[in-house]
């Protein structure tokens, strides 16, 4: 008979996911500038490529400015896409190979996934976040978001459906069970909260945010900038990447052009992206940008899974796979 504790250990297979707007702060990334040549390349790069000094609003602030969504989703990408870039330098000088099984981005963080994924150029992507920013900014009609924590998917639907009859709302993130972003017109919001406290809410508070995503609020601002991504060079994702709108992979090109458009009308459904991607046998998510957040999701949404979050305490590499990741490991707090 086999002795069960001769047995090789199951493989470990790791999948990358990017944070979106909300996870930014002023001086994200600023230790891993000094350390990686690759991720100062990149910052250089979103500089010359905005037009602007982009790096210094990230490193100075102020706050006030580096939030306006305008700057919030550009400040995100590049600062994911050096923490990749330094990553992958990491790796190379370790001869170790990073081959992830899937990628995917929370709402903004979809175009760090597509760079990732070599579906579309830096470049290209900065460019596209700013003007993302630009047109939901202006174009959005007035509304906003609010969170509810402690309830049920099927409270929250029934609560939306009631308070529908104050105006467009809707669910703008499915973040993980018992925690869900709502977004639309302020009455409609409003009620929507009172009534989510009523029911037994742990919390329902607004967001301060000044756009109301992921709602059908956002429907101008769809048409203005699927112009701009008709116009875009995408290329079939060289990395299974699974979108936001149907928790589904994006198998070519023109899939994730139109992934880009819908999910600005469309919520987030971050709780079936992660389980598609456990389902698929992904063990082990390493969270590539600033902040924590989605490592927090992660385990909510499958306790058992281990989450690497790059941005994390510690002078050691940002994370390696087969055993060799640093104190950046983070087995983040349900």
């Amino acid at each position: 008979m086999t002795d069960q504790t001769d047995q090789p250990p199951e493989p470990r297979v790791h999948a990358f996911v990017f944070p979106g707007q909300g996870s930014q702060y002023v001086g994200m990334g600023s230790a891993l500038l000094e350390r990686s040549p690759a991720a100062v390349a990149v910052m250089e790069r979103a500089d010359a490529t905005l037009g602007f000094s982009l790096s210094r609003l990230i490193a100075e602030g102020p706050a006030e400015e580096l939030d306006l969504t305008v700057n919030a989703q550009p400040a995100i990408l590049a600062t994911s896409v050096a923490y990749l870039e330094a990553m992958r330098e990491e790796a190379a000088a370790a001869g170790v190979e990073l081959a992830p099984k899937s990628v995917a981005g929370h709402s903004a963080g979809q175009y760090a996934a597509a760079v990732a994924a070599d579906a579309l150029d830096f470049e290209t992507a900065i460019d596209l976040v700013r003007e993302r920013g630009r047109i939901m900014q202006e174009r959005g009609i007035e509304g906003g978001m609010g969170a509810v924590i402690g309830l049920s998917d099927e409270q929250v639907h029934e609560i939306v459906d009631q308070a529908r009859e104050h105006g467009e709302i809707g669910v703008a993130n499915a973040n993980a069970p018992g925690q869900i972003v709502l977004s639309g017109v302020i009455p409609a919001l409003a009620f929507a909260l009172e009534m989510s406290k009523t029911v037994g809410a742990r919390k329902a508070v607004r967001l301060t945010v000044s756009v109301a995503s992921h709602s059908p609020l956002m429907r101008r601002a769809r048409v203005d900038f699927s112009q701009i991504l008709a116009k875009v060079p995408f290329r079939e994702p060289r990395v299974p990447m699974l979108g936001n709108v149907h928790a589904s992979f994006i198998q070519t090109a023109e899939g994730l052009r139109r992934e880009l458009s819908e999910h600005l009308v469309h919520g987030v459904q971050w709780t079936d992206t992660v389980r598609r991607m456990a389902a698929d046998g992904v063990t082990d998510f390493v969270e590539i940008g600033p902040g924590r957040v989605l490592s927090g999701l992660i385990k909510r949404i499958v306790p058992d899974a281990q989450t690497h979050a790059l941005d994390a305490p510690g002078d050691g590499p940002l994370w390696l796979p087969d055993g060799s990741a640093s104190p950046s490991e983070s087995a983040s707090p349900a």
